[in-house]
């Protein structure tokens, strides 16, 4: 029976005891990790897609993706906690729900992560060549720097710095955990210096209308904006290289997303205040959508003369009101940081195909690691590629919302699996424990719910025939390959490919640098 193929809490803990990674990360690099991974192309870049969908309201819907985010952290906190593995949502549903839905969950963080990457490469993609394209006033052709859905034909600055990250995960090192330190304060700063000059020009009759597009808007900006917050379960799933699991665990998930979200609201704040984020209408008034080509013609017809129509809203904002090179230091400290966060998406996809391939539901090659740089290269190039295919065609309001819909399906199944622990091992340990599980866990169900159908419905069916390929995939090869269902309860060392010896620091946790385990 598929949903009765369960693997064992205990049985997981062994397996990682036996195949593990080095524990050595403590309370502040998970929160330093979390914040990393969390502010990036979200905030710096759809704000302008969230404008557009919203207007002012965007403001509410920061605070609706932040509440959401927010009673799913609290879940992800216990589940964490209780098991410390790689793994994240894949490998609490595996414990509680089954092997099918933990392949579903775990075929849809696939879909997170490497389509989250391209869209963090595209926004980086925009930040850069704005920067280029202000302080050294050359004019670079749209056909070489946009997509095809964005008035161009490829978008080959975003390819290549998703196959520099490619090549960096690949080769490892060990200073890059300092450097994604460095980094992170680059963001934060940059987000810092962007609050304390646009906020004290804010007129509020830019807050006017609120929502022009209705509530209907609002939760379309807010599917949108979850995106920003994503990143903070990255924190959960390097909990099999984490100190003290069981107290550090939740401080780096609630830790990282409450400073975000301060961040958020300010920075979405002055963007509305100082220059307006009204949407951009078509010729006879009708709603555009954001990354469209009607939305490209509409901008260009205005010289992009609306933080709608910025590939770098920030950056742009400062220029707007009068801080031209404070705004070319924002596209900056963008080249500079995001980066970081691309490499902490590809990071997690390589370590969810990791687990995934520890169970057999994957073929044993993509656990197999470099025997130079002890890094899983083959899974590593594979997903650079993908990565590298998704930056060079698509927008990155399509990358991150597609993104998104794999994000709230992992989340929710996490929700589920909390409450349902809760009643089928009622006595398991729990060094911390969701706050009013009986409330806690269904508003986060109900709030995953309410941002997926939130989504456009292009996004909604690419899921849908994501989710029937992952079927496919399951029931022709994960299915007969799978160690729970071969009998084999625990991977032994001397059976794996993973190296007898802990697998030093990989990029972008700890002394590394990298994402998700």
């Amino acid at each position: 029976m598929i949903f009765g193929r369960v693997k064992s809490l205990d049985a997981i803990l062994a397996t990682a005891e036996k195949k593990s990674l080095h524990r050595s990360l403590g309370a502040f690099q998970l929160t330093m990790l979390g914040i990393g991974a969390v502010i990036g192309t979200g905030i710096f870049v759809l704000t302008a897609e969230a404008a557009q969908k919203a207007g002012p309201g965007m403001m509410a819907s920061f605070v609706i993706a932040g509440v959401v985010c927010a009673v799913a952290a609290l879940c992800y906190a216990e589940m964490a906690a209780m098991v410390p593995v790689s793994g994240s949502a894949y490998t609490y549903s595996y414990a509680v729900m089954g092997e099918l839905i933990a392949w579903m969950v775990g075929w849809a963080l696939i879909l997170e992560y490497a389509v989250a990457a391209g869209a963090v490469s595209v926004g980086w993609s925009g930040y850069v060549v704005g920067l280029v394209e202000n302080a050294f006033h050359v004019n670079i052709p749209d056909a070489l720097v946009r997509g095809p859905y964005d008035g161009g034909m490829i978008n080959l600055p975003a390819m290549g710095v998703a196959a520099l990250v490619t090549w960096l995960l690949v080769i490892g090192t060990r200073e890059s955990a300092a450097v994604n330190a460095v980094l992170v304060g680059v963001k934060v700063t940059a987000l810092a210096v962007f609050i304390a000059l646009a906020v004290p020009v804010i007129h509020m009759d830019h807050f006017t209308p609120f929502a022009p597009l209705g509530f209907g808007g609002i939760s379309a900006a807010a599917a949108s904006i979850f995106f920003a917050y994503v990143g903070f379960d990255a924190v959960s799933t390097a909990a099999e290289e984490t100190e003290n699991p069981q107290r550090n665990m939740p401080i780096g998930l609630i830790g990282s997303l409450a400073i975000c979200t301060v961040f958020y609201l300010l920075v979405a704040m002055g963007v509305i205040g100082s220059v307006g984020a009204q949407p951009v209408a078509g010729p006879t008034g009708e709603v555009l959508s954001p990354g469209s080509l009607e939305l490209a013609r509409q901008c260009a017809a205005l010289s992009d003369n609306a933080v709608v129509c910025s590939k770098e809203a920030l950056a742009w904002t400062l220029r707007s009101i009068g801080w031209p090179q404070i705004g070319n230091l924002i596209g900056l400290a963008a080249g500079l940081a995001l980066p970081s966060v691309i490499l902490m998406m590809m990071f997690g996809q390589t370590r969810i195909f990791f687990v995934m391939s520890r169970d057999g539901l994957l073929p044993q090659m993509f656990s197999k690691i470099h025997p130079r740089f002890h890094t899983p290269h083959v899974v590593t190039v594979l997903t650079g590629v993908f990565v590298a295919l998704f930056a060079g065609f698509f927008p990155v309001g399509k990358l991150a919302d597609v993104s998104n819909s794999g994000t709230l399906f992992a989340f929710a199944a996490v929700s589920i699996a909390v409450l349902v622990l809760r009643r089928t091992d009622p006595h398991r340990h729990r060094p911390f424990r969701t706050p009013a599980i009986k409330f806690t866990a269904p508003l986060a169900i109900l709030g995953c719910v309410y941002l997926f159908f939130s989504l456009g419905y292009d996004t909604q069916m690419m899921f849908v025939v994501w989710g029937v390929a992952g079927l496919f995939v399951y029931f022709f090869y994960s299915r007969s390959h799978s160690f729970a269902g071969r009998g084999i309860i625990d991977v032994h060392e001397d059976d794996a490919d993973t190296p007898p010896q802990p697998v030093p620091p990989l990029p972008g946790v700890h002394t590394p640098g990298g994402k998700d385990a």
